[in-house]
């Protein structure tokens, strides 16, 4: 008898299936009650929804407009509710446990401190409470039978002029919770470029940086990121595809940039669905993800904002494994890229590879030899008065 890993994993086992998360923003995360307890408790009176169910819809549906740009401005309510210490530890805290609960095992979540000061906090007591709300997450997670590791990544805002300050705040706070650095925002005018000062001084201290690109723009924002800031990986990175041809016999040809993505193992933080609600792809079916792995690209799967796109990681990889048929095999290849592009050390990464994520799919793919004995009857046995 031969192993069934080439059977589709079921939902369950994709939701206990370890996973690891590269893309995941803080203020795109929330809870729709947490989103009307906060803006109830502030006196934040412009949610276009009080009523946390349907307020979550809303935020879905105005996020599902095809448009990064409308996409992003669901962000203003989000944001507007996390404005104090207090909420911004809850909401951290918050985003472990739901991480947590769904199977990630490592995440690394991102923020802009710069949009938390309307209400007088500082940018380091934003990172304090921040990193403190992780910290009581992945504690109440542990309490409730999950382990999860969660790392910050702190974004500075691309159409703002702050880059190199953030960065300068990332490197001070690398030691205590802080991965890494990212810029964020609607790319079209507002390249990478502007912000090389930023870059060159993480370069110079050693420290790791991610910058969305190729989401809403093309391959420029790509080579911008990589040949002149050196980000270690891509957000996004989806229109990567517009340099690779298929011809009509399905043969594949890679352009130069296209082909040093690959070479280099750059990582791709793919995020599905995202990438549908802001037209960067027209169906899952049609996702770039799918071409991308056959050629063996570093992707990962991500989730990029939880609230707007009303998903998980597990809805993520159900979507993909319907749509591409993907097995246990194809996930764990995805979750390994994930813990290799992790911003940890490595031989932290190593642990999480061989210790976690391996055993975990390991004892999912047994299962199978299992299902035979559970399903048969346990016989019947007679009465010793007979």
């Amino acid at each position: 008898m031969t192993s069934e890993t080439s059977t589709l994993p079921t939902a369950e086992q994709i939701r206990r299936a370890p996973k690891v998360l590269l893309h995941d923003h803080l203020d795109g995360g929330l809870r729709p009650g947490t989103v009307v307890d906060l803006a109830r408790e502030t006196g934040y009176a412009s949610l276009p929804e009080t009523d946390p169910e349907k307020l979550g819809i809303w935020f879905r549906e105005a996020a599902d407009s095809g448009s990064l740009e409308r996409y992003l401005e669901t962000f203003a309510h989000t944001c507007a509710v996390m404005q104090t210490r207090e909420a911004l530890f809850r909401v951290a805290a918050e985003c472990a446990e739901d991480l947590a609960a769904d199977g990630v095992v490592y995440a690394e979540v991102r923020y802009a401190p710069e949009q938390h000061l309307e209400a007088g906090l500082s940018l380091e007591e934003v990172v304090e409470a921040v990193n403190e709300g992780f910290r009581e997450g992945e504690r109440r997670a542990r309490a409730a039978g999950h382990r999860i590791r969660v790392g910050a990544l702190l974004t500075a805002m691309r159409h703002a002029a702050r880059a190199l300050e953030i960065a300068e705040l990332a490197n001070r706070y690398r030691d205590q919770g802080v991965v890494g650095f990212d810029i964020a925002g609607a790319e079209a005018g507002y390249p990478p470029t502007r912000h090389l000062d930023a870059f060159e001084y993480l370069k110079r201290e050693n420290n790791h940086f991610t910058i969305h690109a190729g989401e809403a723009f093309g391959l420029p924002s790509i080579w911008q990121a990589l040949q002149w800031c050196g980000a270690d990986r891509l957000g996004h990175g989806v229109r990567i595809i517009d340099d690779i041809e298929v011809a009509d016999d399905g043969s594949v040809t890679l352009g130069r940039l296209a082909s040093y993505v690959r070479d280099k193992r750059i990582p791709l933080e793919l995020c599905p669905t995202s990438n549908l609600q802001t037209g960067a792809a027209a169906s899952y079916a049609e996702h770039p993800i799918g071409l991308l792995r056959r050629l063996q690209f570093r992707c990962t799967v991500n989730t990029d904002n939880r609230l707007m796109s009303g998903t998980s990681m597990s809805r993520e990889f159900e979507h993909l494994v319907k749509t591409f048929r993907y097995t246990l095999d194809d996930m764990q290849w995805f979750t390994v890229n994930g813990m290799k592009s992790a911003f940890l050390p490595f031989d932290e990464r190593l642990a999480m590879i061989n210790d976690v994520i391996k055993p975990g799919y390991a004892e999912l793919r047994s299962e199978w030899l299992f299902r035979q004995s559970a399903a048969t009857p346990a016989p019947s046995r007679e009465s010793d008065d007979q």
